[in-house]
């Protein structure tokens, strides 16, 4: 009985610990951390950059600054690690304006790379794409200009 016991209290202590609860401090309410580890997450970024186009599962025209004739632009994300089927946003801003969010599946294994595409439309400035976790959470963000 005693086992019993002992597995179901670590059977509790583990799903309150992986819930990350909103608990109570000093009488002020403390939330959780945004998850930027693979503990926390499920997988890690191994690398996020944004390029010109994607040729052979792979990011090219990599670059910080595009010009201002430039028609569109990729994401390209790549993941490991990843412990089970998930979904991951990446969410375009344009300044401080959300212009899109493209949801992308990331598959459960070793590697999974994927990528989305934004027409810029000609939007001079500041870009900034933020990579977000099923529940919200930021996990990375990349910027870029356009010039």
């Amino acid at each position: 009985m005693k086992r019993h016991g002992a597995i179901i209290l670590a059977v509790v202590l583990a799903a309150i610990t992986a819930l990350g609860m909103i608990c109570q401090v000093s009488g002020q309410e403390k939330t959780e951390q945004k998850p930027t580890s693979k503990e926390a997450s499920g997988f890690s970024i191994v690398r996020v950059v944004v390029g010109t186009g994607v040729a052979n599962k792979e990011p090219v025209g990599i670059a910080e600054s595009f010009p201002a004739s430039t028609k569109k632009v990729y994401c390209f994300l790549q993941a490991s690690d990843i412990a089970k089927d998930m979904e991951v946003s990446l969410v375009w801003f344009h300044d401080q304006d959300e212009k899109l969010k493209t949801i992308l599946p990331l598959k459960r294994g070793k590697r999974w790379r994927t990528y989305a595409n934004k027409n810029l439309r000609g939007l001079k400035g500041d870009w900034k794409i933020e990579i977000k976790d099923a529940g919200g959470n930021l996990l990375k963000e990349v910027k870029f200009k356009v010039e």
